[in-house]
């Protein structure tokens, strides 16, 4: 007998692809709000628009925490919905097969993903946390190099304002250049430059060149008649500010690995302080992936409409209840890390809760004949529905009738 029936074929093309496509609209929903509030973040610091896609691609793993629950649940309960609403699910039934054994396949998929989500809590995300935390530092001090905002007045080095009119070619050619520099004896250039760019030296790294074509200086000393110079080229050197390197990782709890973070809260030479956050983070990314396995049973349990019914009202009490619980845990971790409430207690205290509520719901569903998880919320849901396509009935059956102009010859 093959390990692999057809039947187990069957649902995992079932269940393969709906997880698949959620994954990845998850994904990028979760993204596309990241991204209008990073533009908006780089284009204020001045920075090149390819830094946001860096920031994104480091905000991925972050965001597959949640993304990656959330489709494995929605691709299983999408699955077992089609079944049960083109009545597969009673044939399986009748001929022998229980819920427990179609769910041998989708718990294969779920083991592999609690695998992977393992790996990301557990290792990618401290490094893609600590890889956008750089980055962001080098944007805001100027280490990737920040643009020169059109149009407004820039302060460089603390002795060099430097104004610019319009950049053509993506700020290769700049126009309209005015510069003011000062130095330590009080003589101060006014430079205006009908247009320039900058340029980088291979020999100091620490300086660049502005470039200037077709200008005027104004060299302004004190006690002295100032002087008007015009050039053709003039080139002015500008000493690039010394920039700090960024930290090491492991200043945030969520820049360690799980290894670490188990050996810092529970270290005695810790403070105390430390040692509650990082028990609190180690916990949290714990239960998140520990909860994976009790998916599969609470899609199943969500999955099955009333009799002759195509209610969806399941896939979204699945939604809220894991948007829901992520919350949950994430303030319970919050708190936690302040001191107030033992992590133990508070994170896997409402997933002690969660499960005792999913196993049953799943045990109605699978063992009492005829019976709904949701049934009395269905109901509700059915009464409510009726009243309202009741009521849009009524009120198009009463709608005036209001006579159209008549036209004028």
């Amino acid at each position: 007998m093959k390990f692999f029936s057809a039947i187990d074929r069957y649902i995992f093309r079932l269940v393969l692809m709906p997880m698949i496509g959620i994954f990845l609209l998850a994904a990028s929903l979760l993204v596309l709000d990241k991204m209008l509030r990073l533009f908006d973040f780089v284009a204020t610091e001045g920075g090149p628009i390819g830094v946001v896609f860096k920031l994104l691609v480091n905000m991925l793993p972050e965001y597959a925490s949640l993304a990656v629950p959330l489709g494995l649940m929605l691709g299983i309960l999408l699955a077992f919905r089609k079944l049960a609403t083109s009545s597969e699910l009673d044939v399986m039934r009748a001929v022998g097969l229980s819920y427990t054994r179609m769910l041998r396949v989708p718990y294969m998929i779920t083991l592999v993903m609690v695998a992977i989500n393992f790996a990301v809590v557990g290792y990618l995300q401290p490094l893609s946390r600590y890889s956008y935390e750089q980055l962001n530092y080098e944007l805001k001090s100027g280490a990737l190099g920040a643009s020169i905002k059109v149009g407004e007045f820039t302060t460089l080095e603390d002795r060099i304002a430097l104004r610019i009119e319009e950049s053509q070619d993506e700020g290769r050619r700049l126009m309209g250049i005015f510069a003011r520099v000062a130095d330590d004896k009080g003589q101060v250039l006014s430079i205006s430059a009908q247009e320039g760019r900058f340029l980088a030296l291979d020999n100091a790294p620490n300086t660049i060149i502005l470039r200037l074509r077709n200008g005027q200086i104004i060299q302004d000393s004190p006690g002295a008649t100032p002087r008007v110079l015009t050039f053709t080229r003039h080139d002015l050197p500008i000493d690039l500010p010394q920039i700090e390197k960024f930290r090491q990782r492991g200043g945030q709890e969520r820049e360690y690995f799980l290894p670490e973070l188990m050996k810092l809260g529970w270290s005695e030479d810790a403070p105390r302080e430390e040692r509650a956050s990082s028990q609190a983070n180690f916990n949290y990314r714990l239960v998140e992936v520990v909860m994976m396995l009790l998916l599969p049973l609470l899609a199943v349990a969500l999955a099955i409409p009333p009799k002759r019914s195509t209610s969806s009202l399941g896939l979204f009490v699945s939604i809220v209840i894991i948007v829901a619980y992520h919350k949950v845990n994430q303030y319970a971790s919050d708190v936690a890390a302040l001191g107030r409430i033992d992590p133990i207690l508070g994170l896997w205290g409402p997933f002690a809760v969660l499960a005792a509520l999913i196993l049953w719901m799943y045990y109605t569903v699978a063992y009492v004949p005829g019976g709904q998880a949701i049934g009395w919320l269905e109901k509700g849901f059915a009464v409510v529905t009726k009243r309202f396509k009741s009521l849009l009935r009524r009120r198009r059956r009463h709608a005036p009738i209001l006579p159209e102009p008549a036209d004028r010859d």
